[in-house]
């Protein structure tokens, strides 16, 4: 299915707040997302780099407007200002991975 068709849609089926898990240890945070086939992660963006990883499933992948269709296990850099945002295709894990001191937790949980 090619990334576009996919994220339409995405967009017909909504957004995603379920399943969230969160995990610290030893200065690094890794905010867990389970979500089903058609979900998706708002939009967002962050001040720091930070590294994202597909554990399961397949995704498009949306970062500043360029669209790629991903498969687990795949692991991508985001860097700072660079607005992202994850669309599943079929039910996936995702984990955002960041340093606890340069992220605000509260805004990472978001």
């Amino acid at each position: 299915m090619p990334a576009h068709a996919a994220w339409e849609i995405g967009y017909a089926l909504g957004h995603a707040n379920d399943h969230i898990k969160h995990h610290s240890v030893g200065g690094v945070y890794a905010r867990e997302q389970a979500l089903k086939a058609g979900k998706k992660v708002e939009k967002h963006e962050h001040t720091y780099d930070h590294l994202s990883f597909l554990c399961s499933g397949s995704a498009v992948l949306e970062v500043d407007g360029d669209m790629q269709v991903i498969h687990a296990p795949h692991a991508i850099e985001v860097k700072a200002g660079k607005k992202h945002q994850i669309l599943a295709i079929t039910d996936i894990v995702w984990l955002c991975i960041h340093a606890e001191s340069v992220a605000d937790p509260e805004i990472a949980k978001e």
